[in-house]
């Protein structure tokens, strides 16, 4: 059974001073085949949209909570997108 890409967006708060979790992020997302686009990221707070099976966004999830060992992730609150965003380029920071 085929599932149907959806499109969510991650708000994630905690400690990410550290420039070690974005290219984290962007090399689990391609391990898991998934499309994704910073939205804003700062030390304190990261928004992201991520397309792909449910299934896999969900694993996204799940490993952007545990992050990389340099970084803290409080919270990840994720939000339905009807689109992906345009670019990858981060506001702020």
């Amino acid at each position: 059974m085929t599932q149907i890409d959806q499109t969510q967006k991650f708000i994630m708060r905690g400690r990410f001073g550290a420039d070690s979790f974005i290219p984290w992020m962007d090399r689990h997302a391609r391990k898991l085949g998934l499309e994704k686009r910073i939205i804003t990221a700062s030390p304190e707070r990261i928004e992201m949209a991520v397309k792909g099976p449910p299934a896999l966004i969900d694993a996204m999830e799940m490993a952007c909570s545990l992050g990389p060992i340099d970084i803290w992730v409080e919270d990840i609150e994720c939000l339905p997108l009807n689109a992906m965003p345009k670019s990858d380029e981060p506001v702020g920071h």
